[in-house]
């Protein structure tokens, strides 16, 4: 009998992505999500329990139906500029309700727990490689509850023997291209689909948040990782801990950072192919994809690019699909499929 691993956020975006590769090895992937900003729809790998982190006895419940060997916890509010000016909502919703999480696996002797934590937790080390060695030094909100379930999980593990590996990662993107699930946010705030719904026409123009960083072109400078790898490198850390190997850090990414505008150009190209009539208009008019340029975001650092040394070197990861032509065009792929909800 396939064993269940409890999925929080599984019907969110990364979440969804994780429950098709973790059905693929062999689990069965409980999804545990109060539909704010997922979809039902998105959950199609397993079973879904709607419940809120914050209710601790709809956790306890989903643990003693289903019995989960492992936690994967997507769960979170993610959004930086909203985590400056309500910075009380992320700690009560990210850390509280991790906190919740974490005492129930505890409670119901579910020993391993894989978190998805973030860059965001090292703040803006002056545009160096980071590694899991880099101080933490979070410059908002959504960072700094990041650390907080971090610090939470290594105390559990001295007090309780909770089994914990954290992956620390930035930018994700791309799509499954089967088209099972893909990336949608209600609100959308994440530069790639903005993008390709700039180019769609769903929206009139992208914003471009901050043009005088201290980067090659002044836009900010973030690595990209396919959220397939991302979801692979998951499995990985949970078989980790399954086989009994100790805690663990690992930083996922490319080890390639891209401006803004770097993602644009990729953008453009990516669709200019897809529909030629659009790059046909273009030539006439000598415009590329609609931009708006907007004031800086508070809270946003100017360069987070992500060593993955670790991850490849323990885990045996790559990031075989983390390349801004695969991301975008599966993205456009998703964008375009039957599965996007207008």
């Amino acid at each position: 009998m396939a064993d269940h691993v409890l999925v929080t956020g599984g019907a969110g975006y990364i979440g969804a992505h994780a429950c098709k590769v973790l059905a693929a090895a062999g689990f069965v992937p409980v999804a545990f999500d109060n539909l704010s900003t997922g979809w039902r729809e998105a959950v199609q790998f397993g079973p879904l329990v709607v419940g809120d982190l914050l209710d601790r006895a709809a956790v306890d419940a989903a643990f003693a139906k289903y019995r989960p060997v492992a936690v994967l916890h997507f769960a979170a509010l993610s959004l930086v500029g909203d985590s400056m000016s309500d910075p009380g909502r992320y700690w009560r919703e990210n850390v509280t309700g991790a906190l919740n999480l974490i005492e129930a696996a505890v409670a119901a002797g579910c020993g391993n727990f894989v978190f998805s934590s973030t860059c965001a937790t090292y703040g803006d080390p002056d545009g160096v490689l980071i590694d899991e060695d880099t101080p933490q030094h979070p410059i908002n909100a959504y960072g700094a509850s990041k650390r907080a379930i971090e610090d939470i999980l290594r105390n559990f593990g001295v007090s309780h023997g909770l089994q914990h590996v954290i992956f620390r990662y930035f930018n994700v993107a791309g799509a499954d291209p089967e088209g099972k699930v893909g990336e949608q946010h209600r609100p959308e705030t994440h530069l790639i689909p903005l993008l390709l719904d700039a180019v769609a026409g769903r929206r009139p123009a992208l914003t471009v948040f901050g043009s005088d960083y201290p980067t090659r072109d002044g836009t900010c400078v973030r690595d990209y990782v396919h959220v397939l790898d991302l979801a692979e490198a998951h499995v990985l850390g949970l078989r980790w801990l399954l086989a009994g190997r100790g805690n663990a850090v690992f930083n996922l990414g490319s080890g390639s950072g891209f401006t803004v505008r770097e993602v644009i150009a990729a953008a453009e190209q990516v669709t200019e192919k897809a529909v030629p009539a659009r790059a046909e208009a273009r030539r006439a008019s000598n415009r590329g994809v609609p931009v708006i340029e907007g004031e800086r975001r508070a809270g946003d650092a100017a360069s987070l690019v992500s060593g993955s040394v670790r991850a490849m070197r323990d885990l045996g990861w790559q990031p075989k699909r983390s390349n801004l032509t695969d991301m975008i065009t599966d993205a456009w792929a998703w964008a375009q499929g039957p599965g996007y909800r207008e």
